[in-house]
């Protein structure tokens, strides 16, 4: 997008803030890894260890940070992504005890948000080292190493079981729109407009006072 886009506004609101919003949301601590800024000021950030890997990068940071089991991710550039699926990916990677655990929609396998097992981080940084950065074939091919599986989760059960659910105030957008990212201008603006139109009209308000009624 010519700059950094966690700084891109969508709503009026950082991309990077809307992500960290969806994690507050569904009561998982987060933290930033795999940015090109500095995002200190709007919370505690990792530095990124391979800083020209993409995505991987920031996930083998992240994985290396941290003490947790599991570990969610969740890109700046989905911001209809609800916050409910965050909760559920998680839920199921901790009952089913898989190395990565990931969505799919219309049987198509979407590479965020993930939910990884700590056990992933050397097979990670394996890839990383050969000059492999894909983020889906590594989703796809880790958990056989590990003697593992790949719990792909399909967002449609989730939705027909009610355990997950469209963010607040965005009732009728299609799940396809929760993985569309805003790579570029265009597909921000269009996002933008989207959400405007789904969200419900704001109460009209008034400062004129009307006279009492007298019976």
């Amino acid at each position: 997008m010519g700059s950094d886009k966690a700084f891109a506004l969508f709503g009026g609101i950082p991309l990077i803030q809307i992500a960290l919003d969806a994690f507050a949301q569904a009561q998982i601590p987060a933290r930033i890894a795999g940015a090109r800024s500095d995002l200190s000021q709007f919370g505690e950030q990792i530095s990124d260890l391979a800083p020209e890997s993409g995505p991987l990068g920031g996930v083998h940071a992240a994985l290396s940070a941290s003490q947790s089991e599991w570990k969610v991710f969740l890109p700046v550039d989905l911001p209809l992504m609800p916050p409910s699926l965050l909760a559920s990916l998680l839920q199921r990677a901790q009952l089913t005890q898989s190395a990565v655990t990931a969505a799919t929609l219309n049987g198509r396998l979407e590479p965020f948000p993930v939910v990884l097992h700590a056990g992933t981080l050397p097979a990670i940084a394996e890839r990383l080292t050969s000059g492999e950065a894909s983020c889906h074939r590594a989703w796809k091919t880790i958990p056989t190493e590990l003697g593992s599986q790949l719990d792909a989760v399909s967002v449609e059960t989730l939705l027909q079981c009610g355990q997950c659910a469209q963010a607040r105030g965005r009732k009728g957008l299609p799940p396809v729109l929760w993985f569309q990212s805003t790579n570029t201008p265009e597909e921000l603006a269009r996002l933008n407009r989207i959400d405007r139109e789904l969200r419900p009209p704001r109460p009209f308000r008034t400062s004129l006072q009307c006279p009492p009624i007298l019976k």
